[in-house]
């Protein structure tokens, strides 16, 4: 007859921070060893534990049944291991949809003398908004109109020039983005999932007004005194961001220097 040499109960695995969205769900995989293992759970959350929404904790084995929620009032929970073999668990965090920028919750969990710790931050959302074509102003300020009516969670309103049809709009709860862009009659849908600043970041990166523009366009003033007329351009002075046109319908020609903004190209030169 061969002893039963106890095992000490023993988790594996990484755990650490991560961002979470409102409404979004994340997750960690680690294992657990040792006969009659015990895991205790502790989840602690701020910065303002009493006014904050509820955190969805729950532990999963790798078939994905439920070993444990926080939902349960209990704090322990065994799990059966055979022999001396490790299982491997999922741990699952699901951030309210009420949840505010710096929410968090921090869990740990204990066998023995064995800890993992785990944490999830609430992060803002950046989605997609699809808009009527070269109406994108108009639906940013339509929806910057009611960013300050009821809950305050749109952060920005982000229409780049040059991107027609579409508008950026970062905020917490992506529910309530939805519903504010209901009744704007030139909004049209969100795209599906999420983007992030480094996908938009070159949209961020200001750019010369006189891109794109070379001497010899056809172009109309848009602002200042000369408004609707049509001229053609005759220099252009890229540290400055200037041009320099001439008015088409002028009796005697004279050059005007405009900022490259000033004008719309109509026609480029052949």
């Amino acid at each position: 007859m061969s002893d039963t040499i106890a095992v000490d109960a023993r988790i594996t695995g990484e755990g650490g921070l991560k961002d979470v969205r409102a409404g979004g769900a994340i997750f960690w995989s680690f294992k657990v060893g040792g006969r009659s293992t015990t895991l205790t759970f502790n989840i602690t959350t701020g910065p303002d534990s009493d006014n904050a929404p509820e955190w969805n904790v729950a532990l999963y084995d790798s078939t994905g049944g439920e070993i444990w929620s926080n939902y349960r009032s209990r704090r322990e929970v065994d799990v059966d291991i055979h022999g001396n073999a490790e299982k491997e668990l999922k741990l699952e965090v699901i951030c309210p949809k009420g949840a505010r920028y710096g929410d968090e919750v921090e869990i740990s969990i204990s066998a023995g003398k064995s800890e993992i710790r785990f944490g999830a931050v609430a992060r803002q959302s950046i989605l997609v908004l699809k808009t009527q074509m070269d109406q994108e102003k108009s639906v940013a300020d339509s929806l910057a109109s009611k960013a300050n009516v009821g809950e305050k969670d749109i952060y920005a309103i982000f229409s780049p020039a040059g991107l027609r049809g579409y508008v950026f709009v970062e905020g917490m709860n992506t529910d309530r983005l939805r519903e504010k862009t209901r009744d704007i009659k030139k909004a049209r849908s969100f795209v599906a999932g999420e983007t992030n600043i480094e996908e938009i970041s070159h949209y961020l990166v200001p750019v010369s007004t006189v891109i794109g523009i070379v001497e010899g366009d056809l172009v109309e003033l848009v602002n200042g005194p000369f408004r609707g007329e049509i001229a053609r351009v005759q220099q252009i002075d890229q540290s400055k961001e200037e041009i320099t046109v001439e008015l088409i319908e002028a009796m005697v020609p004279i050059p005007v220097t405009v900022k490259g903004d000033s004008v719309r190209v109509i026609e480029k030169e052949k």
